[in-house]
């Protein structure tokens, strides 16, 4: 009677995580679906249509055409629709540039393992840990995807490719480095964000464009891209300091740090939203 008993239990288990499996498939399969839906939203609005032209400006200049992809800060994208779109402009972008999904990778701490599968469904790939932005371009053109993420995540990129070859190979989708001028007092952008201030004559910037239906997803997005040209102009004592950023007396910093992560403290992403 009492093997009867553990039989049945084992039974129970075996439905149980069968249903687990049915519920996690299913539940994949409404996000995807949802994501399809964000994508079709993006091509009847002709917001799509009206930003096509303006990612591909890098390339109508000197700049290479991107080889792969690195996304940072998507965010929930299951359940936030802001998310969800930034995610479907991401694939139309990849579409656009020739990028195959497999050269694209992502990362950001706030994925759960549906929103993980999802990406995997989707034949992108995910980052296996936090890089805090510092990702090297490796002599290969890259595109960066970082729509609304913190200023310390695009200063520690540039950081991290400092030199004008590097630079040269980078293309940004990201908050707007003009907007960031702006907003900042001079003193602050160069302590803290000493390399986005010193970039900033050897950069072309393209404002997305505003459409009523996405004000909130791509508020204050361009399209970034650094030609050599440029680049060789700007003196060489830009150069010469390649001090890795600590942001010591940086109040206000929008990065999720390794050791917060590791150490279960701060919030779960690493994106302004």
């Amino acid at each position: 009677m009492a093997a009867g008993g553990w039989r049945a239990a084992r039974r129970r288990r075996r439905r149980g995580r069968e249903e687990e499996e049915e519920e996690e498939e299913e539940e994949e399969g409404a996000v995807l679906r949802r994501l399809r839906e964000a994508r079709a939203d993006l091509l009847s609005s002709g917001f799509w249509a009206a930003s096509a032209g303006v990612v591909r400006a890098p390339l109508s200049g000197s700049a290479e055409p991107p080889a792969r992809c690195v996304c940072y800060g998507l965010g929930r994208f299951s359940g936030c629709p802001v998310a969800r779109a930034q995610l479907a402009f991401l694939l139309l972008l990849l579409e656009e540039l020739g990028v195959p999904p497999g050269r694209c990778s992502l990362f950001d701490p706030a994925f759960s393992a549906r929103e993980a599968a999802a990406l995997g469904h989707l034949g992108l790939r995910l980052l296996p840990e936090n890089e805090e932005g510092k990702h090297d371009v490796e002599g290969s053109a890259t595109l960066f995807y970082m729509v609304h993420c913190g200023k310390a995540l695009y200063n520690n990129l540039l950081w991290r490719n400092w030199s004008a070859g590097a630079l040269a190979r980078m293309v940004i989708v990201g908050n707007s480095f003009k907007g960031i001028e702006e907003r900042l007092l001079s003193r602050i952008l160069e302590r803290d964000y000493s390399y986005i201030a010193k970039v900033l004559k050897g950069t072309e910037e393209v404002a997305l464009p505003a459409h009523p239906r996405y004000l909130d997803t791509f508020n204050d997005t361009s399209v970034h891209w650094f030609p050599l040209q440029k680049l060789k102009e700007l003196s060489p004592e830009v150069w010469d300091f390649t001090e890795e950023p600590t942001y010591q007396d940086c109040e206000d910093l929008e990065i999720i740090r390794r050791e917060e992560r590791a150490g279960g403290h701060g919030p779960a992403a690493a994106a302004e939203s």
